[in-house]
């Protein structure tokens, strides 16, 4: 699943260990989502859409990846 959290930490001026800290994973997590190879959590995602003042939707392009899951369910045969 895409997400804006890169996009939005570094507008913050945040590090990824920065970020961590503040929602209680680990760096390797935010890196993990941030490289797309993992999820978050719905309260992780509610606890970073809390620290960048922004809707879990905004933070986790919920429009932009249903429109692409949706593309893709079209084109299954």
């Amino acid at each position: 699943m895409k997400t804006k959290v890169r996009e939005l930490r570094t507008a913050a001026g945040m590090t990824q260990q920065q970020l961590a800290d503040r929602v209680h994973v680990s760096a390797r997590t935010i890196i993990s989502i941030e490289k797309e190879q993992y999820s978050p959590s719905l309260m992780l995602a509610y606890r970073m859409a809390e620290v960048f003042g922004v809707t879990v939707e905004e933070l986790c392009l919920l429009r932009e990846n249903r429109e692409l899951e949706d593309r893709n369910h079209e084109n299954l045969p």
